[in-house]
């Protein structure tokens, strides 16, 4: 686990000129900004794990588009890094700078949480990976940098106006809907089984005699335990919880969000099975009030002003530099 995460830790884009020539020569370039290399293999790193976990799910060329998508918007991220650096190099000749106990505490937390305080371990776990301490501070200096260029051009006084909430959520009111809801219960019997219920004739006559039971005052759920046949909820009394309308095939939602609390269904036939189905409790289709998701909504108006904010200062930087990306 240890080696684990320190991999994730180093799995970020570094910068260094000499670094980045040497590693060029082995893998070819992906981009210059300004006069800093980044390389492919500095692309791929930051994409190797979501590339593999693309591969479980698309094939062939759509895969191919995928994974080529993902590396550009990878490029993209590590092209502004790249320039938010140099623009703080810039402020470092005017006397700006990372205090060194900024990062030696970053350094001692990644120790304490990572390693147990184990540092002889941290340290042997770097020069596995090829790293120096000295290395591995420079990395966690160019984060911490880019992380307080970002947040120095943030404005923490954005104002919220009452009628730009109210606009979002009129906007917005399906994301705080709750959707129509039946607490149900259901028996199973199907004419094809190799079940333990006795032969107690047609299939569909045995649904329709503990139907009758259920309706002259047999608890559901014993008789669900008794002679269900869905192995998943048998043991339970057939009880499926909480389902919305798109949780059962069109016919059985029909048949339960037609019922009323406590009432039991007919015997539906759908192919070879028959369904018993009892509605305990039903909630109708229901919005959050915006009373109960004003802070949320502020919150997220917040955010988006700040990352609008964030990207036009990222539009001048990049408007300033030199920038060349390599197909």
């Amino acid at each position: 686990m240890k080696r684990l995460a320190l991999i994730a830790l180093l799995a970020l884009p570094f910068t260094g000129v000499a670094q980045e020539q040497r590693a060029e020569v082995i893998d070819g370039m992906a981009a210059i900004v300004n006069t800093e290399i980044i390389t492919i293999s500095q692309v791929r790193d930051l994409v190797g794990a979501r590339e593999r976990a693309l591969s479980e799910v698309y094939k062939g060329q759509e895969l191919q588009d995928k994974i080529k998508e993902m590396r550009l918007a990878a490029l993209k991220d590590l092209i502004d890094r790249q320039l938010i650096l140099q623009e703080f190099a810039m402020l470092q000749e005017k006397g700006a700078n990372i205090p060194q106990y900024v990062i030696d505490d970053r350094v001692q937390t990644i120790i304490r949480e990572e390693f147990g305080g184990d540092r002889g371990a941290f340290v042997r776990t770097l020069s596995s990976q090829g790293y120096t301490l000295t290395r591995f501070k420079e990395i966690e200096k160019e984060k911490i940098v880019v992380q307080a260029m970002r947040q120095s051009k943030i404005d923490s006084n954005f104002v919220v106006s009452p009628n730009q909430i109210q606009a979002y959520y009129n906007k917005n009111k399906t994301a705080y809907a709750t959707p129509a809801r039946v607490k149900l219960r259901m028996i199973v019997i199907r004419d094809d089984s190799q079940s333990d219920v006795p032969d107690m004739g047609s299939k569909k006559d045995l649904a329709g005699e503990i139907r009758q039971k259920i309706t002259e005052g047999a608890e559901f759920a014993r008789m669900a335990q008794m002679y269900s046949e869905d192995e998943s909820t048998q043991e339970v009394g057939g009880d499926w919880g909480w389902i919305e309308q798109n949780t059962l095939n069109e016919q059985l939602t029909q048949v339960a969000f037609s019922l009323s609390p406590g009432e039991v269904s007919p015997v539906v036939q759908i192919g070879n099975a028959y369904y018993v189905l009892m509605v305990e409790a039903k909630k109708s289709a229901a919005v959050k009030p915006i009373a109960d998701v004003r802070d949320e909504i502020e919150q997220n108006l917040i955010q988006k002003e700040r990352l609008k904010v964030q990207n036009r200062w990222l539009d001048i930087l990049r408007e300033k530099a030199y920038i060349k990306i390599f197909s």
